[in-house]
């Protein structure tokens, strides 16, 4: 079921899965103040929905997932303000911990990138193009391009791409661990949606538990990391999926998740 109450994105709902796509493909999905607003109410439906367990962006049409700020838009003097949370209502949204997958299938540059950096996994057409070109404008990448990056494929090989502004194919992007996977054009959307799928198989609370810990426990000493205390740990260690889990796998059936 899809959500015909956006005109900048559309939305569909595949059973847990809810499936975002950035509809611009005139100006190459890039975003411009009132899609980051769309965005940013879509995600908040998302993280709100109890029945919502995963997500997918994408961007729409086959040459781009996002081109990232309309710069045309700024050009001609348009309103350039932010949601809260952040560069298409995602680049500053510290607290859902709920998965995201990024579909990229086309051209991700500059706020497109930070997009799918803002997610937690990425799967790329071959076609595929990712880069952080913004000092070639002179501008730079503030929507946590710039330290995402190196979190997440090192330094030397993020410096090789911000000091430049150089653009890498999908296939340097996995070698550097940056895409996860690499599939044919046409492929995309079901390689995500098995993505979606495996993770949708799992515990949910277990899963944002899992990445709740590992983005806080990121800038922690791993011996206080090991001892912190998470919310989402507390919920799982105390939900009724923590008992069910275990009895499905003692029965040889399939859990039945209630994600409380």
């Amino acid at each position: 079921m899809s959500d015909p109450s956006y005109e900048f994105i559309s939305t569909e709902r595949r059973d847990r899965v809810l499936v975002v796509t950035i509809n611009r493909p005139q100006v190459m999905n890039a975003l411009h103040p009132p899609a980051h607003l769309e965005l940013a109410a879509a995600w908040d439906g998302f993280a709100a929905d109890p029945d919502l367990w995963v997500a997918i962006v994408t961007g729409a049409g086959e040459r781009a997932f996002s081109a990232g700020n309309d710069l045309k838009f700024q050009a001609g003097g348009g309103d350039v303000q932010m949601p809260p949370s952040g560069f298409a209502g995602l680049t500053s949204r510290f607290d859902c911990f709920k998965p995201i997958i990024a579909a990229v299938n086309g051209v991700a540059m500059g706020g497109g990138l930070e997009i799918a950096l803002a997610c937690d996994i990425i799967i790329a057409s071959d076609s595929a193009r990712l880069g952080l070109p913004e000092p070639r404008v002179g501008l730079a990448a503030l929507a946590g391009g710039m330290h995402r990056l190196p979190r997440q494929i090192g330094l030397k090989n993020a410096m090789g791409m911000m000091l430049t502004g150089r653009h890498v194919d999908a296939a340097e992007a996995y070698r550097m661990g940056l895409v996860q996977e690499v599939t044919a054009p046409d492929q995309l959307m079901d390689r995500a949606m098995a993505w979606a799928d495996e993770i949708s198989q799992c515990a949910p609370l277990s899963v944002r538990a899992s990445k709740e810990a590992a983005m806080g426990g990121l800038e922690m000493p791993l011996a206080e990391a090991l001892t912190a205390r998470f919310d989402g740990l507390h919920a799982m260690i105390h939900s009724e999926d923590l008992v069910e889990g275990p009895l499905a796998f003692a029965e040889k059936r399939k859990p039945a998740w209630k994600g409380r």
